[in-house]
């Protein structure tokens, strides 16, 4: 009896259900009878670009979803609406496994990045094989931490970048909300601090939440040990006072659905050790800076306390050596990059401190109040490991010409040795000499305001130059209030020059999107770099162009990128969905470079900012292409705001 049309094509099909079984891990351990026993359970399903497979705590898994050809990502939204990337999944990955083994529905919100095709093995038949095959068990227990929840576009990790073990991944995987060690445990305002100190050692613990007196729910401060021994025992303060003299009134407060990484940024950024955990505007909890060291060995937080307590400038040295690594372990780890530049502008913004904190003691106080400027990428906080210097110094104007001198002298003596002692701390001299040391970049607040009013009024090349340095800055240390005003004064002059901001467009829209007619990488024809492209000023300067010139018009004091431009999102500048787009489509690129640089430097060459596409997987150069062509839409909006023909 002849075989039929019908079964010819399922015999087809099963055969190509089976090859991509053969070369899909943990398929390809199983053998030729028992993949072809699974051809006949598997459907294959169609996914146009932009479908939600599956919508986190509402979607039941009914199905493990194999990734035949095409590309998900997958993300989260928090508390307050904000999404957040974890990652892409391409050809050969899956989609629902951890929710079938848990038991769960879908723990992220997955969307198709282009038209997908998937083969579905149904739930009952892979739990089967979990259960009978201990090597499918293992495979997925392993890869869960890196395929799901932790790493930040997983295609990216092929660059040859080790991982340590799993437990080091907490400090991504668990949120701030996991790590409460118990119930609140609160006090009344009108309490008096010997009842406090009584309730704190009732309890053992370290901090202590106090409540209005009327609504036990409303939080109104927080005292902790620190408290009781600096306002209380030091000061000789009467214990029967209320509780309300010795407590701090802003309480700093961190969403439970955060990360233990976000809330140690927050930690960091704000000075403090103790964060109140909130869910749905109550407060639940708290966590210390010690709960969150604790899920890390070598942890940011614990670097950052000693360059703190450093004692001597020559000391910074070793500890800012650190840092790289430091680095290095939050990417390993799943950090996004927009994390990672926060966390390197913290640490690099501590060593800055520490060190003129110790060089006032060793020059003496200066005859007027400063303040250090930081520029460029580190005024706009997006430094990568290839990092050099860019800063400078505002002072107050001199009363008469002899605190002009005093504080001409004074001055140039104090940037000298900064910025030595920057240099032995790892950060290289500027080329450009865009440094404090360079006497026209050590000057009073009206020879500063010289300078914008002439590069804004008169916009030649070199003017527009200055203004991708210079118009990110933003105080690095000392009197913040000179920084303030400068950006003031800068915000008034550009809402006045139209002309200078057309400019500025129009250089913005000078460059080239780097992809051709056909959408093939523009890369660089011969020389050094030769069939490689500037991942930083092909790809992601024109973010930042971008971003700053719509921050000068709409007057956003933002100096990071992103923070520029999601509030000009907020603010109705710019679409919510062009703001997405360029938020995912930026963070990919510094996610890609600073993959890159690691590479380079556990290489043992200096990191730079020349990717190779040809060296970069399908589905990345297929992200990649995508995100740059963010860009025309970006020029597209310039050309509608500014009518540079």
């Amino acid at each position: 009896m002849g075989v039929t049309s019908a079964s010819k094509t399922q015999h087809v099909y099963y055969d190509s259900i089976e090859k991509f079984l053969e070369n899909t891990l943990p398929f390809s351990t199983l053998s030729e009878s028992e993949r072809q026993g699974l051809a006949p359970n598997c459907t294959m399903e169609f996914y146009p670009k932009g479908t939600t497979l599956l919508k986190a705590d509402e979607t039941e898994l009914t199905h493990l979803y194999l990734i035949q050809r095409g590309g998900v990502k997958s993300y989260i939204v928090d508390d307050e609406g904000d999404v957040t990337l974890k990652d892409y999944r391409g050809e050969g990955a899956y989609v629902g496994a951890l929710s079938i083994i848990r038991g769960t529905k879908a723990n992220l919100d997955i969307e198709t990045v282009e038209d997908t095709f998937c083969f579905l093995l149904p739930r009952e038949v892979f739990l089967e094989l979990i259960e009978e095959q201990p090597g499918f068990a293992q495979y997925y227990l392993k890869s869960f931490s890196e395929k799901f929840i932790n790493t930040a576009y997983n295609e990216l990790r092929r660059h040859k970048i080790g991982r340590r073990g799993d437990d080091d991944m907490h400090l991504f995987t668990m949120q701030v909300g996991d790590i409460i060690k118990r119930e609140l445990i609160k006090i009344s305002v009108s309490a008096t601090i010997q009842e406090a100190a009584q309730t704190m050692a009732r309890y053992r613990i370290g901090s202590l939440f106090i409540h209005d007196q009327e609504d036990e729910e409303e939080i109104v401060g927080i005292i902790t040990d620190r408290d009781l021994r600096s306002k209380v025992i030091a000061q000789g303060l009467d214990y029967r006072q209320p509780v309300s003299r010795i407590m701090t009134e802003l309480v700093a407060t961190v969403l439970s659905k955060s990360s233990c990484f976000d809330g140690l940024l927050k930690m960091m950024s704000a000075g403090v050790h103790h964060l109140a955990v909130e869910r749905k505007g109550r407060i639940i909890g708290v966590v210390t800076s010690h709960d969150i060291m604790l899920l890390q060995g070598i942890s940011p937080y614990s670097l950052f306390k000693e360059i703190g307590k450093q004692r001597s400038i020559q000391g910074l040295y070793p500890l800012s050596q650190k840092v790289p690594e430091i680095i290095r372990n939050l990417i390993k780890e799943g950090a996004k990059a927009g994390n990672i530049a926060r966390m390197i502008a913290l640490l690099n913004d501590q060593i800055l401190k520490r060190l003129l904190n110790l060089l006032h003691y060793e020059l003496g106080p200066p005859p007027v109040d400063y303040c250090w400027l930081l520029l460029g990428s580190e005024g706009r906080r997006e430094q990568t490991f290839k990092t050099d210097q860019d800063n400078a110094i505002i002072y107050a104007d001199p009363v008469d010409e002899e605190q002009k001198k005093a504080a001409h002298e004074y001055f140039s003596t104090f940037a000298r040795k900064a910025i030595d002692h920057l240099v032995n701390c790892g950060y290289p001299l500027c080329p450009g000499e865009v440094m404090a040391i360079n006497p026209k970049w050590c000057q009073p607040v009206s020879v500063w305001k010289n300078y914008f009013a002439a590069w804004i009024g008169a916009p030649e090349p070199q003017e527009l130059l200055h203004a991708t340095i210079f118009f990110d800055f933003r105080a690095g240390f000392g009197k913040e209030a000179l920084a303030d005003d400068l950006r003031k004064y800068l915000r008034k002059l550009s809402e006045r020059q139209e002309i200078y901001l057309l400019h500025l467009a129009r250089e913005c829209m000078s460059s080239r999107t780097p992809l051709s007619f056909f959408k093939n990488f523009i890369v660089e024809k011969n020389g050094e770099h030769q069939n490689k492209l500037d991942i930083k000023t092909q790809g992601l300067t024109p973010f930042v162009n971008f971003a700053r010139v719509l921050a000068l018009k709409y007057g956003v004091k933002e100096t990071n990128t992103l923070a520029r431009l999601h509030v000009l999102a907020e603010e109705g500048h710019i679409s919510e969905d062009l703001w997405d787009s360029s938020r995912e489509a930026y963070e990919m690129q510094m996610q890609l470079r600073l993959f890159h640089q690691l590479a380079q430097i556990e290489e043992g060459t200096l990191p730079d900012n020349h990717i190779a596409p040809r060296h970069l997987s399908e589905l990345e150069k297929r992200m990649l292409k995508e995100s740059f062509e963010v860009i025309d839409r970006l020029h597209a909006v310039l050309k509608t705001i500014f009518p540079v023909g």
